[in-house]
């Protein structure tokens, strides 16, 4: 990777999502809809993201509005937010997302307890991850596309955490995923497209709320 200190006038210009590699992935149908891009921010831009992710020190996911964001990391996720991005998976599942609401949430962290296999909730139309870890080296953690609902080694196909690989999804009844136990640092965006604002909304007033009670529960 490209050296990213800003010296001597250095900087890193230029977009951090390369858009285009979305345009030819290849949209997967079996067992539900998906897509699959590796190295979707550009490296010189890799190093910087990575010490730029926001400082997280419990497990469990976090709305935006709940942490701090470095430059870099604001700039990452306004090209997730942007009309390019929208406009391309827009193609790639021939849907219409145009007044959809998004939501977006960080994790650092990963319990034992953690990946147990779901569909993600009604509410959601598309779920995009981008993951953020320099390495992975470890079987737990990587997430699994399923091909059924009761069994985690009925894999589809199966995605490792690391830097810049970005896996998006179309929500439905067979959309399984889940992944086998780990716990550590696992550092991952997650953005959806939901149906109406309400749930943005409701997510934000219940880690609101959950944050009350452990700071009452810590006191």
């Amino acid at each position: 990777m490209l050296q990213l200190e800003e010296r001597a006038g250095t900087r890193v210009d230029g977009p951090i999502l390369d858009v285009e590699k979305l345009h030819s992935a290849k949209l997967e149908t079996r067992p539900f809809d998906y897509l699959i891009v590796s190295d979707f921010i550009r490296p010189a831009w890799q190093d910087r993201l990575i010490a730029d992710f926001p400082s997280l020190t419990k497990s469990g996911s976090f709305p935006l509005s709940t942490v701090s964001m470095g430059a870099d990391f604001s700039q990452l996720i306004d090209e997730m937010n942007g009309a390019g991005f929208r406009r391309a998976l827009e193609e790639k599942f021939s849907l219409s997302l145009d007044g959809r609401p998004t939501m977006f949430t960080v994790r650092g962290h990963c319990r034992s307890a953690d990946g147990k296999i779901h569909t993600d909730t009604e509410s959601k139309i598309i779920t995009v991850l981008l993951y953020m870890n320099p390495r992975w080296a470890n079987q737990g953690g990587r997430l699994r596309l399923l091909n059924s609902g009761t069994n985690i080694d009925d894999v589809a196909t199966e995605v490792p955490p690391t830097i810049g690989t970005l896996l998006v999804f179309r929500r439905s009844d067979r959309s399984f995923h889940g992944h086998n136990p780990f716990k550590g640092e696992r550092k991952v965006i997650q953005m959806n497209w939901v149906t109406e604002q309400k749930f943005v909304d409701r997510e934000a007033k219940r880690h609101r709320l959950s944050a009350l009670i452990k700071r009452l529960r810590f006191a």
